[in-house]
């Protein structure tokens, strides 16, 4: 069975585009064990990684004219955007002097034009032709290529530091963001 079959089967019908975006951003934030569309699908929880490789290729399977790309942002994670973002418990977990993460997030070509779409966190709504805001903070795009998850590796043993990463992304695991 396709990935977009199993997640139709999930929400009980046939997904178009906005509701199958819509439908993975509402999938909970959560480290899968296997970093897989499949995994997201069987254990009903990923990240931004994971259900961002879902919804592409999702995208590519059923919606081919919208050419999916995956990319990737180093980005500087302070107190108050974590604050602001994510709430109290998930800004504790943030050193004084910030934190870096590397946040994965999607491109969709959308009547002739490249538009942002971020499942990360659950979305109130998309009108499938605006640019969806990223689940992260400015910093410098980066293509995922062929091997989104290596490219991400690569980022992440350059750009952060483990023992002050880690804990932020299991608060962030433990925290019930809202769209």
């Amino acid at each position: 069975m396709s990935l977009k079959a199993r997640l139709d089967d999930r929400c009980g019908s046939e997904l178009d585009l906005v509701k199958t975006v819509l439908a993975v951003s509402r999938i909970p934030y959560g480290r899968p064990s296997v970093l897989t569309p499949d995994a997201v699908l069987d254990e009903w929880h990923g990240t931004c990684s994971t259900k961002h490789l879902l919804l592409a290729e999702m995208a590519r399977e059923e919606w081919p004219r919208t050419g999916p790309e995956l990319w990737h942002r180093p980005y500087l994670v302070t107190r108050e955007l974590a604050r602001e973002r994510w709430g109290s418990t998930v800004a504790e977990t943030v050193p004084e002097d910030g934190l870096v993460d590397v946040h994965t997030f999607a491109t969709l070509e959308v009547d002739g034009r490249r538009v942002n779409v971020d499942v990360t966190f659950p979305l109130a709504g998309w009108d499938g032709r605006a640019d969806v805001p990223l689940a992260c903070g400015d910093g410098d795009n980066h293509p995922a290529g062929d091997d989104p998850l290596a490219t991400k590796a690569d980022l992440v043993r350059r750009h952060c530091d483990p023992e002050i990463r880690e804990p932020f992304l299991a608060a962030l695991a433990a925290a019930e963001v809202r769209g």
